[in-house]
């Protein structure tokens, strides 16, 4: 297959997952892919398509992803989009989790997020074109016990992407969050968990713990859908600020919504007694 008028992508953590599916995706829609993973073994395949890059990023070295950019305007001319997908998880109660883990996390999910979007957005600022994908998580958006650091790292991007678009959309760029739910990739079955669990959580982060083991490869979720889903977004007239990804995702999504809705209201008028109480203007010709 070949794109009418192909665009160049640049996705980050390939080698598994989401990365490596979006990867293919695209490149068998005939786009145009710089494909980057820390290790590039399991990704140098994907190079005889012939329209693909193949680079090694470690997105938590924001040199590395400014060489990356460069590496990719040089070899096609441009970045159309970036797809921030490079990420870990961890498996833990709050409390179990240490701060070596907790600080890796932020490290990866969060700042290597970061350090794409400043490797790119001067490239995309002078063309006044672009679109920034963030890959996030339905537990970007609602906390779940068990994960509750990953899910931390992931309200950070999806703060930093509302901000991020309200700064770049005057500058002709997009920027959207991809919300994905449960999905038979190997994150559930991959990802590092405390060493010394306590007993007190045993009936809930331990039991989500164990939930996310028995659930892999048994997931709802589609990553080759997904993957088609994300490019149809990206390529959409108007694309969506959150594309949620998976039934349990839209489910979670809009019963948050529902909930915040009727804590504001429930709470509205004690939060609107917390301002200086409204004056009437001197009328200085009385």
């Amino acid at each position: 297959m070949s794109a009418k008028n192909p665009k160049v992508w640049l996705v980050t953590g390939c080698s598994t997952g989401f990365g490596r599916y979006i990867a293919e995706h695209l490149l068998e829609a005939g786009e145009k892919v710089v494909v980057t993973a820390r290790k590039t073994d399991n990704i140098a395949d994907l190079e005889q398509s012939g329209n693909a890059l193949i680079l090694p990023l470690d997105v938590t070295d924001r040199e590395q992803c400014q060489l990356a950019v460069k590496a990719a305007v040089a070899r096609f001319g441009r970045v159309d989009v970036l797809i921030n997908n490079a990420g870990i998880g961890f498996f833990g109660a709050i409390e179990e989790t240490d701060e070596e883990d907790a600080r890796r996390l932020f490290d990866v999910n969060f700042f290597g997020t970061a350090n794409a979007v400043h490797a790119v957005l001067p490239h995309m600022r002078a063309r006044r074109s672009g679109t920034i994908v963030n890959m996030t998580s339905i537990g970007g958006l609602v906390g779940y016990t068990g994960v509750g650091y990953y899910c931390a790292t992931k309200f950070a991007v999806e703060g930093l992407s509302d901000t991020l678009r309200a700064e770049v959309e005057p500058l002709g760029i997009n920027v959207m969050t991809v919300e994905p739910s449960a999905f038979r990739t190997e994150w559930a079955g991959s990802s590092d968990e405390v060493c010394a669990a306590i007993d007190d959580y045993d009936s809930t982060a331990g039991e989500a713990r164990r939930a996310y083991h028995a659930s892999v490869g048994k997931q709802a979720g589609d990553p080759a859908r997904a993957a088609k889903a994300i490019r149809e977004a990206v390529l959409a007239p108007e694309p969506p600020h959150h594309l949620l990804l998976g039934n349990d995702a839209a489910d979670a999504a809009l019963k948050k919504a529902d909930a915040l809705k009727a804590n504001v209201l429930a709470w509205e008028a004690l939060s609107r007694s917390a301002d200086f109480p409204a004056t009437n203007p001197v009328n200085r010709n009385s």
